[in-house]
C-alpha cells in the first residue's frame, strides 16, 4: 500500500503533473481535511465581478483529488465520476476561496467525500459539493 503525502509533496505533485492549473491553487493544510486556496484572478471571475461556477468546481474537484492523494500517495488513476455541487451564496468579492475536503469514505473501489467552500475570512459556506471517485486497482 502507498505512503500518504504531506502538504509539501502535495504542492509538487500539482506543479508537476498539473502546470497549466497549478499556480491558480495553492494546499494549505492536510491531515483529517485538507485545505486549499483557490487564488482568485480575473479569470476566475464571471460578469459582476464573483467568482464563476466552473472555478468552485474546479476548487472542490482539485481538493478532493488531493485529499484523496493525501492518504493513499501519488498512485495514478483515482478519477472523479461523480460530482454534484449546490451553489449556496455569491462569494464575497476581492476574496479568495478556500475549500475544505473531508474523506467520509476510502475504499477499495471508490472514495467518497465532500468539500466545503468558503470566501477566505467568512464563515459562511458558498458552495457545497459531494463527490465520488472510482480508485485505481491494486493500491
Amino acid at each position: 500500500m502507498a505512503h500518504g503525502m504531506n502538504v509539501a509533496e502535495l504542492a509538487a505533485f500539482l506543479v508537476r503533473e498539473f502546470p497549466e492549473v497549478a499556480g491558480d491553487f495553492a494546499v494549505v493544510s492536510s491531515g483529517d481535511e485538507l485545505v486549499m486556496r483557490l487564488k482568485v484572478g480575473p479569470q476566475h471571475l464571471r460578469p459582476g465581478g464573483t467568482v464563476s461556477g466552473p472555478s468552485m468546481f474546479a476548487l472542490a474537484d482539485v481538493a478532493m483529488y488531493l485529499a484523496i492523494l493525501a492518504r493513499i500517495g501519488p498512485v495514478a488513476l483515482a478519477v472523479t465520476t461523480n460530482i454534484s455541487m449546490d451553489f449556496l451564496r455569491k462569494p464575497q468579492a476581492g476574496r479568495d476561496l478556500i475549500g475544505t475536503a473531508r474523506l467520509l469514505k476510502l475504499g477499495r473501489v471508490l472514495a467518497v467525500g465532500d468539500v466545503l467552500i468558503r470566501a477566505e475570512g467568512a464563515d459562511e459556506v458558498v458552495a457545497r459539493a459531494g463527490l465520488t471517485y472510482s480508485m485505481p486497482p491494486a493500491r
